[in-house]
């Protein structure tokens, strides 16, 4: 069977990664390693400045007390011993969608497995105000991790996987979407006067576009878009070589 690395970034005890590992179970050997707290929106970011701490949970479920990325590493180094054959990542209690991607932890998660050369995928569920119904996203995340699985991505292609809520009319293969990115911080004061900041949501406002994963989940259906690690704008390369540059300023 598959070993199948499971991971989040709503912590351990989210319903979403137990819904996630139950209907894995079906394809492999599934062995959950998530953070002890919440790390949403923390991106790809390591701990480095303290120790880490793995926690046994039960049978094949251990918590860090760190981000995505660490679960990642520290589950490869210290419970597999080696390198398992999927990690996926999920599912989280709200879409990753467009340029905000580079905010989450959960695509974070699949990033750091796609990195390391292991077939990734990272899955979000639109946001719902009461209970979670994670059931049509558990069995997409399986459905595509058994077809990665027999076929896998070009190496450090991962998936990107975000579910509408309720019963999907289907799948569609996606772009990322472009946001008007403005920023929002609020200033408030604490009982002593002293001003303190809350980072607020930013503008939702997003290019037209019928083959990116924010129109295509709007529509209701699953957006699957292939990522990779690789940020260079290779389109720029002229321009930049083009640039008129001081070689002097280059050896002062």
């Amino acid at each position: 069977m598959p070993r199948i690395l499971v991971t989040n970034d709503d912590g351990y005890r989210s319903e979403g990664i137990h819904a996630l590992a139950e209907a894995l179970r079906a394809i492999g050997d599934v062995t959950v390693v998530a953070p002890v707290e919440e790390a949403s929106a923390i991106g790809h970011a390591l701990t480095l400045r303290r120790p880490l701490r793995l926690e046994t949970i039960a049978d094949r479920t251990f918590a860090v007390d760190g981000t995505p990325t660490d679960c990642v590493n520290v589950a490869i180094t210290q419970v597999f011993k080696g390198l398992p054959d999927l990690v996926v990542s999920g599912i989280n209690k709200g879409w990753n969608l467009g340029d905000d991607i580079t905010y989450s932890g959960t695509v974070a998660g699949a990033l750091e497995g796609a990195l390391l050369g292991i077939p990734s995928i990272a899955v979000s569920l639109r946001a719902t105000r009461g209970e979670y119904d994670f059931s049509h996203a558990a069995r997409t995340a399986a459905s595509f991790a058994g077809a990665v699985l027999r076929r896998p991505l070009p190496l450090r292609t991962f998936l990107n996987i975000n579910v509408p809520k309720g019963l999907p009319k289907g799948h569609r293969v996606t772009v990322q979407a472009k946001r008007n990115h403005v920023t929002s911080v609020a200033e408030r004061h604490d009982p002593k006067g002293r001003p303190y900041y809350w980072i607020e949501e930013g503008e939702n406002a997003w290019h037209a576009d019928e083959r990116s994963d924010y129109h295509v989940v709007r529509a209701g259906y699953v957006s699957v878009t292939p990522l990779h690690p690789d940020l260079t704008a290779y389109d720029a390369l002229q321009a930049v070589e083009d640039l008129s540059v001081d070689n002097a300023a280059e050896v002062r």
